[in-house]
């Protein structure tokens, strides 16, 4: 076989014959971060540069993953790829972070020519220092943003909530007032704070993952969604949608009313996402996570809990609010989306006691995270009760936020009345003629309540539906979220 090199290790670049070396891989990356902010490693590349191939299993990268995320810290999270020279695959590790200092196994340590060197402790603390500094008044930093960059559609919907609060009076919507008003502009009066450019542009900054799991374990994903870019108003309505269609729900018709209930409650969702991004650490590199387990879900706040302080002193709403991001929530509160009185939590809990719920308040080193324990479906399965995970995406509401439609909200927030169609258990009707039947008579209904009505599974409904859609029998107007059904034939 023919020599494969691919060249010599640096400062920047770290070579490891196989994942056996792990440990002193994960040495190296956090050697090279604290000296240059970014680099590269490669499992299967022997230190002249020879490639010699690294075996590669199902768990190989995540295994790397892991051993990345456990033991450096502040957390990183990677770029794990797979590479191939000739015949030979090696794992290629692309990483970078701007809050040096890093620790690897508890250890700071900094890279000089091809070694990783202990740090002295001098250079540490003044490492230390100089993280703490860019900390402070980041959100009143100059962004790349300006005022071409706002999302229209998010200011809009922002401002009708603050004036419907009647927390804010001016009536302007130029996006220049409004940034002035509200002290996210920055002096040469084009571009906009920090703070600004995360609550109204499609910044990279307010990056989040979301993914769900087979198991209770990160072990296998049945889901995996990254946004990395969006703004605050934006994402934080995209995060609480992608929960609310993981979560199951409970449906009972009583009577002519259909009541919905969900398995944690909806606002107390919307709170906990919004507070993740009214509290997060921004300049570290990291972004917010969202895990959907079979038996919780898990929202992550990256920056940690305010050192010194546990959840639990937050319970009584009496606690003075510690506030990381002091415009970006003070934003948030014109629009009643957060509160400055650190009664977040307190909101959160009693919504979940209330609703019986279990919740969790959980502080690590570098996350905050709430979590949501699933249950209330466990004790509903347990009864017999109808529970649904896949409820009609045109049902499906993300309740008030920035929504401009005459929507209705979702479980325990409402009860919708539907009309029952007089024939709908006539059996000498196909089922397609009995949905469009139902359709006629309520055209907002959604299509888990068809379902139920005719005694069809929800795929099937579904069927039909499309096939009724493309022979043109059948159109949706509004779209799925306060639209409506048009029967043509």
């Amino acid at each position: 076989m023919e020599r494969i090199n691919i060249g010599k290790e640096t400062e920047l670049i770290e070579f490891k014959k196989s994942t056996g070396e792990l440990k002193a891989a994960v040495i190296s990356i956090a050697s090279i971060l604290n000296k240059h902010g970014s680099g590269e490693l490669y499992f299967g590349v022997k230190n002249n540069g020879d490639v010699i191939g690294q075996e590669i299993s199902e768990s190989t990268l995540r295994d790397i993953s892991q051993a990345v995320s456990s033991h450096i810290k502040p957390t990183i999270y990677p770029e794990i790829s797979i590479k191939t020279y000739g015949k030979l695959d090696v794992v290629y590790v692309k990483f970078e972070g701007n809050r040096a200092p890093y620790l690897a196994y508890n250890i700071p340590r900094i890279r000089v020519a091809d070694e990783d060197k202990v740090m002295e402790q001098e250079i540490y603390e003044d490492m230390l220092q100089k993280r703490g500094d860019s900390a402070k008044d980041w959100e009143l930093q100059t962004s790349e943003y300006t005022l071409d960059d706002i999302v229209l559609a998010d200011l809009k919907s922002y401002l009708k909530k603050a004036k419907d609060a009647g927390r804010i009076e001016f009536d302007s919507q130029e996006p220049a007032v409004v940034m002035e008003k509200l002290n996210l502009l920055a002096k040469d009066g084009q571009h906009l704070l920090n703070a600004g450019a995360v609550l109204f542009c499609n910044s990279t900054m307010n990056d989040v993952q979301m993914a769900k799991f087979a198991t209770d374990v990160k072990a296998t994903f049945t889901d995996i969604r990254r946004e990395d870019t969006g703004s605050i108003i934006g994402l934080s309505k995209i995060c609480t949608q992608y929960i609310i269609d993981a979560m199951d729900w409970k449906a009972d018709i009583v009577g002519l009313k259909r009541v919905e209930t969900p398995e944690i409650p909806v606002e107390a969702v919307r709170e906990a996402v919004i507070n993740s991004y009214g509290h997060r650490l921004y300049n570290n590199n990291q972004c917010n996570e969202i895990d959907v387990f079979k038996d919780r879900i898990e929202i992550h706040t990256t920056g940690g809990f305010p050192q010194g302080h546990t959840p639990e002193e937050f319970f009584d709403g009496k606690k003075k609010a510690i506030r990381r991001n002091k415009r970006i929530t003070g934003v948030l509160y014109y629009s009643k989306d957060m509160e400055t009185f650190a009664t977040g939590l307190k909101r959160i809990k009693d919504l979940c006691d209330e609703a019986g719920c279990k919740i969790d308040f959980r502080t690590e080193k570098d996350d905050f995270v709430v979590v949501f324990y699933r249950n209330l479906r466990e004790e509903w399965n347990k009864n017999g009760e109808v529970v649904s995970s896949s409820l009609s995406s045109d049902h499906q509401k993300l309740p008030g936020d920035y929504q401009e439609t005459t929507e209705t909200l979702p479980g325990d927030y409402q009860e919708t009345t539907e009309t029952l169609p007089r024939d709908y258990q006539d059996t000498t009707k196909t089922n397609a003629e009995k949905i469009k039947e139902i359709m006629r008579e309520n055209p907002t209904i959604s299509t888990l309540s068809i379902a139920e009505i005719i005694g069809l599974s929800l795929d099937g409904v579904r069927y039909h539906i499309k096939k009724m859609k493309a022979s043109g029998e059948i159109e949706r107007e509004g779209g799925d979220f306060g639209g409506w059904w048009k029967v043509n034939g």
